[in-house]
């Protein structure tokens, strides 16, 4: 069984700048990159909000880069994907992987995120990065003076439209019901915004277009009719649900399933910590999981020194 000072499980932003720090701690980590380096955001076209890339680049090209400095100071990148952990037994924490090597860790960063809810209708997985989108802050401004849809009710889904006014020359909510579940200021602010309108009772069926978005099939669940509607882009803010599966039963969790940590990134399980959207629910951008990834790292080099094994 391989022994190591620091485990990392995921490696988007969070993961890979947690990587890079403890890596320069000389931790010489070992970081399982799941089934996807990069995580999100190498499902991401275009990144023109993350400081210092003023032209922007592609999510591909930013994960490609941080992987390339994380490894230049010493980390350890493996493409597998930890199956199970014991976090109740003593120091050093067990883990496992898919492909069935186990290991041993004096500490455990995790970094395994979360994933947006699918409306799981045709079209949706083809064009997504094509006018499909589970982020308005990270893609409203390729979308300036477009007419677009934002599917969902909750408070998510307002902030973004809202936020999505900004480019947009029109933005369409279409809920399944015939109220909102979002708070009541803002649901004032949305209904008060004149490029805001609502479609409601109605779910959707499909997502179309050639190459692009150009259109949504709807149906109204108290009419039954079914109807076609055209839009350059479907925002979709259904909820998120966290990667937690690992975890249940071993580390705290909130109410939303979020891993719950305290002021240092650390979880319910001395020695085990957490950063980005594991145990972020509210921003989920690429600077603050950068930022929780390095509390993270600057915590658990420290924490490991007040425990020498």
């Amino acid at each position: 069984m391989q022994r190591e000072q620091a485990i990392i499980i995921g490696s988007g932003p969070a993961g890979l700048t947690a990587a890079l720090y403890t890596a320069r701690a000389n931790l010489n980590p070992l970081v399982f990159a799941g089934d996807l380096l990069g995580g999100q955001i190498s499902l991401t076209s275009e990144v023109e909000n993350y400081p210092g890339f003023p032209e922007g680049l592609t999510g591909p090209e930013l994960v490609e880069l941080m992987r390339q400095q994380a490894e230049r100071f010493g980390a350890r990148i493996e493409y597998d994907m930890v199956a199970e952990v014991d976090f109740t037994r003593e120091r050093p924490f067990y883990l496992k992987t898919a492909n069935g090597v186990e290991y041993e860790a004096d500490a455990v960063i995790v970094t395994v995120g979360a994933t947006p809810r699918k409306l799981q209708v045709p079209g949706e997985d083809e064009l997504v990065g094509r006018g499909v989108s589970y982020c308005g802050t990270c893609d409203g401004f390729f979308f300036r003076e477009k007419e677009i849809v934002v599917v969902g009710g909750g408070d998510s889904a307002l902030e973004e439209g809202i936020f999505l006014t900004k480019f947009a020359n029109k933005v369409t909510v279409i809920h399944r019901r015939d109220e909102l579940r979002a708070g009541s200021t803002l649901q004032q602010r949305a209904f008060g915004n004149k490029k805001i309108d609502f479609i409601w009772d109605t779910v959707v069926q499909s997502i179309e277009g050639n190459g692009s978005v150009q259109n949504v099939r709807l149906h109204n669940r108290k009419t039954g009719e079914d109807s076609v509607f055209q839009t350059d882009g479907v925002f979709i803010f259904i909820g998120h649900d966290p990667n937690n599966w690992l975890f249940e039963g071993q580390l705290k969790l909130d109410d939303a399933g979020y891993l719950i940590t305290d002021s240092h990134m650390m979880t319910s399980i001395p020695g085990v910590f957490a950063a980005g959207e594991i145990q972020d629910k509210i921003y989920r951008q690429i600077a603050t999981s950068v930022g929780q990834g390095c509390a993270a790292a600057m915590s658990c080099e420290r924490w490991l020194a007040e425990h020498e094994a």
